[in-house]
């Protein structure tokens, strides 16, 4: 399992988008978004997307190129209708825009859809609290094929349907919370597959509706809702108003359509501190919290207690300096496409 530089894998992710096709422009931005996801320590939204993206490519499923349009806008609102572009591209503008919005409304809010995988949530409210606002994203899978069993069922019936929020704070690294409503994301199951390592029981049903800890059943079979056996119906309930926020409101609808197309709709919402209080009061008192948070005592067999996207803070510290462990089967991947578009020495896949 090789560990390689992030700039390296920047690089590769971006010059074998753009040998599938991907405007120069685009596949650095897909680049720079997967790679922070390996960074973070989420390797399951990583550089192991880029060949399925490039697949996607091939069957018409992602234009690269594609346009971006406002379909319907207020002071405060904005529909953004992708055209089937790449969800980092198409959803990265949108919150751009919506931050822009806030900075006069003082709150703003947006939908999205017709685009491909968004990747990680967390970048998209983290650019709010660059912005000194609290932003917050929800998104599902459109009609595209789902993984998540309803609670008490067996057959899958919704997305993973993820919420982030962040807020800007005096801390060191930024404070939010990324989390699927399902008991974990599919890319954290096939990155298991992909490893030959076990699943914990109570993330996956088989078809026969039966835990499991093999990856590989949750073919035919179901992600559980956060909460798993016992507490699922909390991960159920979320996971449904989400699919309301991100299916339903931008007009997606719910269920599958027959092309498997995968189609992430998008709620986005940003709030600027300084329509409610002083920004810099806030930002302290955010850090306060934190601190007085991380101060309690650990209980038995606990290193202590970190604040939201603390974790994420340090393995991004760390893999920057150190590189990014990358499983064999991804690399070989990487590698087979790299000699595809003749660029294997290039890359340093070569020998």
């Amino acid at each position: 399992m090789p560990t390689v530089p992030a700039d390296r894998l920047r690089e590769i992710a971006r010059a074998l988008l753009v040998g599938a096709g991907v405007p120069e422009e685009e596949a650095a931005t897909v680049a720079r978004f997967c790679i922070g996801a390996n960074l973070a320590g989420h390797d399951s939204h990583g550089i192991i997307q880029i060949p399925d993206y490039i697949q996607r490519v091939k069957r018409g499923h992602i234009v690269p190129g594609a346009p971006w349009e406002i379909v319907r806008e207020s002071a405060t609102t904005t529909v953004v209708d992708g055209h089937w572009g790449f969800g980092y591209v198409v959803t990265e503008r949108a919150m751009r825009h919506t931050i822009e919005k806030a900075r006069t409304a003082d709150v703003a809010a947006a939908t999205v859809f017709r685009q491909g995988h968004i990747g990680r949530l967390a970048s998209y409210p983290l650019m709010a609290a660059e912005a000194g606002m609290i932003g917050l994203i929800t998104a599902d899978s459109g009609r595209s094929p789902k993984a998540v069993a309803p609670f008490g069922g067996r057959e899958a019936r919704l997305g993973t349907n993820p919420i982030a929020i962040a807020v800007p704070s005096d801390l060191d690294g930024p404070l939010f919370i990324d989390m699927a409503t399902s008991a974990v994301a599919v890319g954290k199951v096939k990155l298991a597959e992909a490893r030959g390592q076990e699943i914990p029981r109570g993330w996956v049903v088989d078809s026969d509706g039966q835990l499991t800890t093999d990856p590989a059943r949750l073919s035919g079979g179901a992600l559980l809702p956060l909460g798993g056996p016992g507490e699922g119906y909390k991960g159920y309930g979320l996971a449904v108003i989400v699919e309301i926020l991100c299916g339903l409101l931008t007009g997606l609808g719910f269920g599958v359509e027959p092309t498997g197309r995968h189609n992430d709709g998008c709620f986005l919402a940003v709030f600027k501190v300084d329509a409610f209080r002083p920004l810099a009061q806030f930002r302290a008192e955010v850090a306060e919290l934190a601190h007085y948070l991380k101060a309690t005592p650990p209980s038995e067999g606990s290193e202590g207690v970190l604040y939201p996207g603390e974790i994420e803070h340090r393995r991004e510290r760390e893999r920057a300096a150190n590189g990014i462990a990358i499983e064999d089967a991804t690399w070989d991947r990487l590698r087979a496409l790299a000699e595809e578009y003749g660029l294997a020495a290039r890359l340093g896949f070569a020998g």
